[in-house]
């Protein structure tokens, strides 16, 4: 395994899903903060993801 784009990117694909599906699944917030942010995390780890994957598969 010479790139290294491909672990990472699997491993942010991976967790993202995970977070994003808790994120959308629970309502449940913290009481200060009108946002979600385990949605918003999820959705940016799995662009990266993602991202790492596709350059990954451009490159070789």
């Amino acid at each position: 395994m010479d790139d290294l784009r491909i672990p990472i990117g699997g491993f942010f694909t991976l967790v993202g899903l995970i977070v994003a599906a808790v994120g959308v699944m629970s309502g449940n917030r913290a009481p200060l903060d009108p946002t979600n942010v385990n949605l918003y995390s999820g959705v940016a780890m799995l662009a990266f993801g993602v991202l790492m994957l596709w350059l990954a598969r451009r490159s070789a």
